[in-house]
């Protein structure tokens, strides 16, 4: 949903807001694209990061393509960024978004291996 402001320009919800987007191996990881398109769409910017299962069911270029970011598979690979991956993403985001988020990973959050 977007709204207009009085000088007639449109903001989306989430003007300004850097999301970091997690997609994790679920079937609905298929559908992520889409939710990249609506997060953008409402103003956010987005960066995405894919676990190997992810892969499976997602593009990691149908998520750059429409990010317009680089996808990260590899939080350690120093050639992800200048910084390593997983420190400047932390810097850089306001909010981390798992989706789909499976069961697995849940567990794995809830008792800090993820």
């Amino acid at each position: 949903m977007q709204e207009e402001r009085g000088d007639n320009s449109i903001t989306g919800r989430l003007s300004g807001l850097n999301v970091v987007l997690g997609v994790t191996g679920g079937i609905a990881a298929y559908k992520t694209p889409q939710l990249v398109r609506d997060l953008i769409r409402e103003g956010a910017t987005v960066r995405c990061i894919v676990t190997n299962a992810a892969a499976h069911f997602v593009s990691p270029m149908a998520l750059q393509v429409v990010s317009g970011a680089r996808v990260g598979s590899d939080l350690f690979d120093p050639s992800f960024e200048h910084e390593i991956g997983h420190i400047e993403l932390a810097r850089w985001a306001d909010v981390v978004l798992i989706a789909p988020a499976t069961a697995n990973s849940i567990a794995k959050f809830a008792n800090g291996m993820a």
